[in-house]
């Protein structure tokens, strides 16, 4: 009887042992994250044999409506996105109403705004030549103060990247500015005298060699306009975030950014 007891006793510690061993919740090692097809998921790319190298599962989802990203990360379908600056991912959470869902938790690249030309070569800009700029609020100011930085018009004074075209005071060759959707800037090119457009965009429609001025990497718009990681609030120090965000704070990324895309765009990395 004396045997069965002590018996029994270790199965039900080793029982004891197994299931305790068994609970222990495994590192997760799936890393998906949602981004926009050029630089973006290019830089990722870049940078997937290093994740790969730490033992994640990665998986890069590319995305041409820029509001599913958000709603993909918010939904967790996503564990980080990268495609967007902090205003655009502030102004999606109040229209989506998901404040406070996201947050940004590091700075990548900048994207500067330039000014492009198939028509001419340097911007010795004629009487009543017709510019594109963006449409949108936020990349409408910044293109607006772009043209202001080459002397094509004036804006009232003290106006920042939230000027529109109601603030031009002073317009000496009495340009045509055409607001309109942002990748019209680069599809219409050809009919325009010049065009201000993203640095994404003219990637995408393989003008980047016809870019005759952009914003500068110390400008207000550079500050403000950093593309961001993201990911849902109160997942920031997750270890599979801050092993994202090593591997792309570095030289290598820098390096990368610098050869591919020629200035169209700008890295903030390795940051200090």
């Amino acid at each position: 009887m004396k045997k069965l007891f002590v018996t029994l006793c270790a199965a039900v510690l080793l029982a004891g042992c197994a299931s305790g061993t068994s609970s222990q919740p495994k590192e997760d090692k799936t890393l998906t994250i949602g981004a926009s097809v050029t630089p973006h998921a290019e830089i990722l790319n870049h940078i997937k044999p290093v994740l790969e190298e730490k033992g994640y599962n990665v998986e890069i989802k590319q995305f041409t409506d820029y509001d599913l990203p958000n709603k993909g990360l918010a939904e967790g379908s996503l564990d980080a996105n990268y495609f967007q600056h902090k205003p655009y991912l502030d102004e999606w959470m109040v229209k989506a109403k998901e404040e406070g869902k996201l947050t940004s938790v590091f700075a990548v690249h900048f994207e500067p705004l330039g000014i492009y030309s198939v028509k001419h070569k340097d911007l010795n800009v004629k009487e009543k030549a017709v510019i594109g700029i963006p449409n949108d609020p936020t990349n409408g100011g910044r293109a607006l103060k772009l043209l202001e930085a080459n002397g094509i018009i004036k804006l009232t004074e003290g106006k920042g990247i939230d000027a529109t075209i109601n603030d031009i005071v002073e317009n000496p060759k009495n340009v045509e500015v055409k607001p309109m959707v942002a990748e019209n800037c680069a599809r219409n090119i050809q009919d325009l005298d010049y065009a201000v457009v993203n640095g994404n965009n003219a990637l995408s429609a393989k003008i980047s060699d016809k870019v005759l001025a952009t914003e500068d990497k110390t400008s207000e718009a550079a500050q403000t306009f950093a593309n961001i990681i993201a990911v849902q609030k109160g997942h920031e120090d997750d270890q599979k975030i801050k092993d994202l965000i090593d591997a792309l704070n570095s030289e290598d990324v820098k390096k990368f950014i610098e050869d591919e895309y020629d200035g169209i765009v700008v890295p903030l990395v390795p940051a200090k």
